[in-house]
């Protein structure tokens, strides 16, 4: 799964990272790629039935430079969410998705979600992703492959 707003400059990456895979895997019947675009409550409906999830996505503030990778079980994330009753769909983001899918779903929530966030500076109104992104981009789609072919 990407997530980003590929209008936002690097924003867009986990979009990018899914149409490089497209184009490496072709049509799998063991793998879903899922361009989620800004849609996180998606992310309820497409966990089913699926044992592994990959997520991708740009984060914002980190104080480390453009580019920078990181990769974390998305445990990691959701111990981050404070259980809200008063979120809004519109305003719900994939990791407080996924906090409210392991509780919808139990035991049919995946048991590996890893998540693979690139540190970005500019999300201006732009195509364009910058060069330090695109590089680290480049090496989240080697390591999925190399994941994904093992």
């Amino acid at each position: 799964m990407g997530f980003g707003n590929p209008v936002r400059s690097d924003d867009g990456v986990g979009c990018y990272v899914i149409a490089q895979l497209q184009q490496q895997l072709g049509n799998r019947d063991d793998i879903t790629l899922l361009d989620m675009g800004t849609s996180a409550f998606e992310v309820l409906f497409q966990l089913q039935g699926h044992d592994r999830i990959l997520l991708v996505d740009a984060v914002v503030n980190t104080n480390e430079p453009p580019g920078t990778l990181y990769k974390l079980p998305a445990e990691a994330v959701e111990a981050q969410i404070v259980d809200d009753p008063l979120v809004f769909l519109h305003s719900l983001k994939w990791d407080q998705a996924l906090s409210y899918a392991r509780k919808i779903l139990r035991e049919n929530y995946p048991d590996d979600v890893q998540v693979y966030l690139i540190a970005v500076d500019d999300t201006r109104l732009e195509m364009q992703l910058s060069e330090p992104v695109i590089a680290a981009a480049e090496k989240v789609v080697g390591m999925i492959l190399a994941e994904v072919n093992d």
